[in-house]
């Protein structure tokens, strides 16, 4: 696998690379774009550039174009706004599928290249943490810590596969879709599906087309809907592999019993490169075992540090995981050191909240995060749920408070008063993002409150230079509503004064500085979806404009506004 680039040069023209849209794409004219890329990056001067493409066979041209270039590659895993503005402190350029604002470019015509592999200590890419504190880290990556990693993976599992074609639910653009998807089939001469498949719906198709390996993530495997038919994949999968995060027995029995075999779990970083794989069957344990080439030990501290060519060498790199040994020179993860928190000086494992959680049979995912509470300037935990079926009916019977009194008596029998969650949210569905992967800044978002409309909604009926008359519409959801009261929403007359002065300025024009009101009345309340009409008269010579609101059911408020000079 070293010999990436002399394996690339060496290809009949005519092999097939993959397929775009349904169609082949042979290695000619995948190297036809790779010369391509590399002369656009020899036009563009020395420095690195970012790289975004959906396509993985036009991501693997560009790629390696780049690097053919003497480019270094930065990674990112998305095209935010705050992505692209990070990066564009640290590029030269960017190609791809950028936002129009960055000048992304693609070269239109065909290009020559020397092709000459990279140096072992090439800076070959710069790619990212996945993100979980919310801040991803840049890691940079030398050649040959990639080819080394592509080396263990064939070592390992390259004999089962064959010739499998590649088809992934993950992105190439971070560390696990960029080797499995992309490095490493071009490095073994094995076809690749250019697009990702992101619903069960075409992921089946695909799968029981040819010999397959699949590409995915716990967050893929444990939704695969049984009503679909799985039985062509089954005949045809050579592998399933999962990788991003945990994925936990009962998803990986899922999976396995629909796909045919249990999915080969992944356990690695964006720091380290791949560590070690496990494969769960009924019969199998949870250990882990070491890929070839690296080397693992518990410290005193019970964390786990690594030795390897990916992860950088001969230094011993320490991780967050806590492990124990287990026979066979493999070990077990026994959670994350970094989820131990302080809550009033006690410490307190999310890992083991979290297991509680789903220990009572009323959670079926649950995740659990401190956060701080608005209300006391304190730090607190927030419990983020899928119930089960079980879960479900007490919710949809005694509502959120039942399931909270359930979950907490539950939690209550091993946990002491100060490490049960305060806050709760109830899902359909863990959020992910494109990796496949549950981020704490996407969970702790959705404990933000929801922006609450000011406004209503808006019709013009007439209006003439003097006069206006509009039908609102007032949201169920106004944030005004909030405390008046607590019997029925009812509009404050406040703000019915405000609305009057607002869209008197917007449609008739300022008349002044606020000055007084006259003939104030409130006849009827005004309700949540309940149209009314507004109607707004300007009378210039005495500086005032009259409102008055009205429906069917007759007058609901009326009077008028004075104004003075600016």
């Amino acid at each position: 696998m070293r010999d990436l680039f002399a394996r690339l040069a060496a290809r009949e023209v005519d092999a097939l690379a993959g397929w775009r849209a349904g169609e082949y794409v042979r290695h000619g004219a995948l190297l036809a774009r790779v010369r391509a890329w590399a002369a656009l990056g020899r036009r563009t001067g020395p420095g690195p550039v970012a790289l975004y493409h959906e396509d993985s066979l036009e991501f693997a041209a560009a790629l390696v174009g780049a690097w053919l270039a003497g480019k270094t590659v930065w990674l990112p895993a998305d095209v935010l706004p705050a992505t692209c503005a990070a990066l564009a402190g640290n590029v030269d350029a960017f190609w791809g599928e950028f936002p129009a604002d960055y000048a992304p470019q693609s070269p239109s015509a065909a290009g020559d290249a020397e092709w000459r592999a990279p140096a072992p200590d090439f800076p070959a890419l710069v790619v990212f943490t996945s993100g979980t504190t919310g801040t991803p880290v840049p890691i940079p990556k030398r050649f040959s810590q990639l080819t080394s990693e592509l080396e263990a993976l064939e070592t390992q599992f390259g004999a089962a596969l064959g010739d499998a074609a590649v088809v992934s639910t993950v992105s190439h653009q971070h560390i696990y879709g960029l080797l499995f998807r992309v490095l490493w089939p071009l490095a073994a001469g094995r076809p690749v599906h250019a697009a990702r498949h992101e619903y069960p719906e075409t992921l089946a198709p695909a799968l029981a087309a040819r010999p397959a390996v699949l590409l995915a993530s716990p967050a893929h495997l444990k939704r695969l809907p049984d009503h679909l038919d799985w039985r062509g994949a089954a005949a045809n999968l050579r592998a399933v592999f999962s990788s991003g995060g945990m994925l936990d027995a009962a998803a990986a029995h899922h999976a396995g019993a629909l796909l045919g075999q249990a999915p080969i779990e992944v356990y690695g970083s964006s720091e380290t490169g791949g560590i070690a794989w496990r494969r769960r069957t009924a019969a199998a344990a949870d250990g882990w075992t070491p890929l070839p080439g690296v080397a693992w030990k518990r410290g005193e501290d019970g964390l786990l540090a690594v030795r390897s060519e990916p992860a950088g060498g001969d230094d011993w790199l320490v991780l967050a995981d806590r492990v124990d040994d287990q026979e066979g020179g493999r070990f077990v993860l026994r959670g994350r050191a970094d989820r131990i928190v302080k809550i009033e000086e006690k410490r307190i494992s999310l890992d083991a909240i979290e297991a509680g959680l789903l220990a009572g049979g009323l959670a079926r995912e649950a995740r659990v995060l401190a956060c701080p509470d608005d209300g006391h300037g304190r730090q607190v935990l927030a419990a983020f749920v899928v119930p089960s079926d079980a879960g479900r009916a007490v919710l949809n019977e005694g509502g959120k408070t039942a399931l909270n009194a359930h979950l907490r008596a539950q939690l209550a029998s091993g946990l002491e008063a100060v490490a049960l969650p305060r806050r709760w949210r109830y899902l359909d569905a863990l959020p992910v993002d494109a990796r496949g992967k549950t981020t704490a800044a996407q969970l702790l978002a959705l404990l933000a409150p929801p922006v609450r409309p000011r406004e209503p909604a808006v019709r013009v009926l007439e209006r003439d230079e003097a006069r206006v008359l509009l039908e609102l519409t007032v949201p169920f959801d106004l944030l005004y509503f909030d405390g008046h009261f607590c019997v029925a929403p009812v509009l404050p007359g406040v703000v019915q004064v405000d609305w009057a002065i607002r869209y008197g300025t917007a449609y008739l024009g300022r008349a002044g500085s606020f000055a007084g009101m006259q003939a104030l009345k409130f006849q009827q309340m005004i309700r949540p979806e309940q149209p009314v009409r507004l109607e707004l008269s300007r009378d210039a010579a005495r500086c005032s404009l009259a409102f008055r609101y009205f429906s069917e059911a007759g007058a609901h408020a009326s009077g008028r506004i004075l104004f003075g000079p600016d």
